[in-house]
């Protein structure tokens, strides 16, 4: 615990330096519990924590999340992403949003790996927001190679269903991967008396090929979730 306190504190504090200069258009955070036993590599049976921020500024945009992994055999894991991208312009048009360069850093237990490349913003009809992002990846356990991510939110009636794809390249020692992981879920907040808030109840669907870059190693993996904004 003392460890995830102290990435949470490094990792916002990193975010919030960013922005200090920048005009916060909006923002958002919020905790998740998720609890699955279909994991592959290590104990299948694991419970992971969430906290995330996510932000719209004068500059441009920026996400935050950091996993706490708890495994049924004892062992733990701390997994995070901190990604800035910088508008590089003002221009828009009916199906763009924006145009910026993209940015993530991944660090974990003992390694880092860093990301930079284009990103674009898409206005896509029933969309909250639909993004990508090329990258080029800096690895440190493998040769560098490139990443394609997807994320989006859409609004389903009275479910909303989000998530992201990403889709690696191959380089020596990793194998091309894809990981494709979206939440559905239900805001039962006006049902607790919770008024405006939201608490979602819901699944968490992981389909990864080549889970890691390892070769045959594909997880199919669906997760019981809570979700709180706040």
């Amino acid at each position: 615990m003392r460890t995830l306190i102290k990435t949470l504190t490094a990792t916002f504090g990193l975010a919030l330096c960013a922005s200090a200069q920048a005009k916060i258009i909006w923002q958002d955070a919020s905790l998740t519990y998720l609890n699955g036993s279909e994991y592959e590599l290590g104990d299948n049976d694991r419970q992971v924590f969430t906290f995330e921020h996510t932000a719209a500024t004068s500059w441009g945009d920026s996400f935050l999340f950091v996993d706490r992994i708890e495994s049924d055999n004892g062992f733990t894991e701390t997994y995070g992403e901190l990604s800035p991208r910088l508008q590089v312009t003002d221009w828009s048009n009916d199906w763009i949003s924006g145009l910026y360069v993209a940015t993530t850093w991944e660090f974990g237990d003992g390694f880092n790996n860093y990301l930079i490349g284009p990103g674009i913003g898409v206005k896509a009809p029933g969309f909250d927001y639909l993004n990508f992002n090329l990258y080029r990846r800096s690895n440190e356990f493998y040769e560098s190679n490139y990443q394609l991510t997807t994320t989006w939110g859409l609004a389903l009636g009275p479910l909303y269903y989000d998530g992201f794809i990403d889709w690696s390249s191959a380089s020596n020692g990793h194998a091309a991967e894809m990981n494709f992981t979206s939440q559905l879920k239900y805001n039962i907040a006006p049902l607790v008396g919770l008024g405006d808030d939201k608490l979602y109840v819901g699944i968490e669907y992981v389909f990864w090929n080549n889970k890691f870059g390892i070769d045959g190693i594909d997880e199919r993996n669906a997760n019981l979730l809570i979700k709180y904004h706040f």
